[in-house]
């Protein structure tokens, strides 16, 4: 992957990553914010209705207790007491005492809880009050010198109407005017009509769930209008709250919308369980409550719902737009960085190809700019270098040839010096034998001379290395070649050839003369390394574009001081060697592209690789 591909993703992961993580904060924080703001509202419209509860409790007893004190229900109370059987007059008087004092229900009641009259259903009349202890325990009916304990303030209560049940908050009082008390039970409904002196806020919605069934009723659950719609939705709330008596929340979705979901906040309404304290009066439980309603405070998650897509659809803008910026930042960016490190590195291709001259062009005063100026001044280091190291090595060289071609003529020189002083002491002290001491010195001194022409050819042949004439060559069949010529040698040496030539191996460009003459000097090399017999292996293989011929002998081997200086001219390691062999092979290697490189180690072995290019058009271009 290019840098400018990296860069490109760089930026954009370290966008999408920013706004990804401030889109999930304000996300986040919203959502606690909304649920915190649900929370509140719910809480406040619970207070207000708890105050007004409150208020209408407060009320309902005053209205009671004033019902309880006016003089008809004193009257009432004396009849009563003096005639007990005779309470038939009375059926109408709690509708007109229930309208005096402004109440939906009114019941006068005598001490054994027989409803005397009732001003919400007049059917009522000579029923037992299940509010009243003595109307539902019989044993409890002849104790009228005991009367039952009464709550002390208002409570919910169930009561029967024509039409149905309702919820109602009723108050207790007794009216004590003779042997026997006379109660009075007075309430007001607790409906939608309640619900509609609420203060509610926008956005938020009250019910109302009256608990008169046994089972889940959907007609008892109001809001302000009536019956609500959707009461279904809203049963599994209600069933746990009234499992429970814990206060509960839950997102009822109304529809596929979210943002048409409500979040409800269930509240229990509890009252007394009358049957429970009419089961056994003597050991009355205030705690004994049963769940007579639940207010229910439902807030709109639309707010929510909206602000969030908003924040989403911004999100997405902004990582969009970011996604441009990052686009065109990491192309500016990448182009001012990379422009000038792919000429650097096209720069120092050329340097690797040999070409010193190549410069950078040193466009900013930056680190790319410093770096640049570097590159310049390292070329112009390496140019004045590669000078300084040419002439060096010419010089050296130079003097190597002198001090070879000083050792080759050395050597032929002292027999022809020796020569010619016996010739002339024999001419002037021996005359007699001089004609054969002639005859021997002349044979010395032409065999001097033919070792001193050998030696010059060698030289000459080396300064004269022919440049190569390629033409399409088969690796393997110049081994083959090589190796028929070396067949006796290697026989009468004991030596053990093997080969490990690669099938379809491809025809290279080159001068097969120049490859057979330098595989026969590294074949040579390897029989003379081992003059006890060993194994001598030979390998070809294909490397892609090039392809690699190895001499491998379990000769004598070399050091590594001697590996370094195996393929300098004149250097052998041999008695009678001119040291030329190796540096021809090199010469050789290098006219073709290759080049080749030597593993030995000492007592164990050599390895010498070549590799050729397969095409050599554009080295060829090169040397041109």
């Amino acid at each position: 992957m290019s840098f400018r591909k990296k860069l490109l993703l760089l930026f954009v992961a370290t966008i999408l990553l920013c706004v990804a993580v401030i889109s999930a904060s304000v996300y986040s924080t919203l959502r606690r914010s909304f649920e915190q703001a649900n929370r509140d509202r719910a809480n406040a419209v619970a207070a207000q209705f708890r105050s007004e509860f409150q208020r209408t409790r407060a009320e309902v007893v005053r209205k009671v207790e004033s019902v309880a004190a006016s003089e008809t229900v004193q009257h009432i109370a004396l009849d009563v007491n003096r005639v007990p059987n005779n309470s038939g007059q009375y059926v109408g008087e709690a509708s007109t005492l229930s309208s005096q004092q402004q109440l939906d229900f009114l019941e006068l009641v005598d001490y054994r809880g027989t409803i005397l009259s009732s001003a919400q259903w007049q059917a009522k009349f000579g029923y037992p009050e299940a509010a009243i202890p003595q109307a539902t325990n019989p044993q409890m009916a002849n104790l009228p010198s005991a009367p039952p304990a009464l709550p002390a303030g208002a409570f919910l209560k169930r009561e029967e109407l024509p039409d149905g049940p309702t919820l109602g908050l009723f108050a207790i009082r007794a009216a004590r005017v003779g042997e026997q008390p006379l109660y009075v039970i007075g309430g007001e409904r607790l409906d939608q009509g309640f619900l509609s002196t609420l203060d509610i806020p926008a956005g938020t919605r009250v019910l109302l769930y009256q608990n008169l069934d046994t089972k889940w009723n959907p007609k008892t659950l109001l809001d302000l209008n009536g019956p609500a719609a959707g009461a279904d939705k809203i049963a599994p709330l209600a069933a746990r709250v009234r499992d429970t008596l814990q206060e509960s929340q839950e997102v009822i979705p109304w529809t596929s919308d979210p943002a048409d979901a409500e979040v409800f906040h269930a509240i229990p309404l509890t009252g007394p369980n009358l049957s429970a304290i009419n089961q056994d009066a003597a050991n009355q439980d205030p705690a004994s409550q049963q769940l007579m309603g639940v207010l229910l405070v439902g807030s709109s998650r639309r707010p929510l719902i909206e602000l969030q897509r908003q924040v989403v659809s911004t999100a997405l803008l902004v990582g969009g737009a970011g996604i441009v910026v990052a686009v065109l930042a990491s192309l500016w960016f990448g182009a001012r960085v990379t422009r000038p490190v792919v000429s650097l590195v096209e720069a120092a291709r050329r340097v690797a190809a040999g070409d010193l001259g190549a410069k950078v062009e040193v466009e900013s005063g930056d680190e790319l700019g410093e770096l640049a100026a570097s590159f310049n001044r390292m070329t112009e280091d390496l140019v004045q270098q590669k000078d300084r190291t040419l002439q060096a090595e010419r010089v050296a060289a130079w003097r190597e040839l002198a001090r070879r071609l000083a050792h080759e003529l050395k050597n032929p020189l002292f027999p022809l010096q020796v020569t010619v002083e016996n010739l002339m002491r024999a001419k002037q002290k021996s005359p007699e034998i001089f004609e054969e001491v002639f005859h021997e010195g002349t044979a010395t001194l032409l065999a001097e001379i033919n070792n001193l022409k050998t030696i010059i050819g060698r030289f000459s042949e080396f300064s004269r290395m022919p440049q190569p004439q390629r033409q399409p060559t088969q690796v393997n069949e110049v081994v083959l070649s090589v190796l028929r010529v070396f067949q006796a040698q290697v026989q009468e040496n004991q030596i053990v050839v093997h080969t490990a030539l690669a099938d379809a191996l491809p025809a290279i460009s080159a001068d097969p003369d120049l490859l057979h003459r330098a595989l026969q000097n590294l074949v040579l090399n390897a029989i003379d390394a081992m003059p006890h017999g060993g194994e001598l292996t030979i390998r070809t293989a294909a490397l892609g574009d090039r392809i690699e011929l190895s001499v491998a002998d379990t000769g004598a081997g070399l050091t590594q001081e001697e590996c370094g200086r195996l393929f300098t001219p004149y250097y052998t390691t041999k008695q009678h060697g001119t040291g030329l062999g190796l540096a021809i092979v090199q010469s050789v290697v290098s006219d073709h592209g290759g080049k080749i490189s030597v593993e030995s180690t000492k007592e164990k072995g050599s390895t010498f690789r070549i590799e050729l290019p397969c095409d050599f058009s554009a080295h060829s271009a090169s040397l041109r």
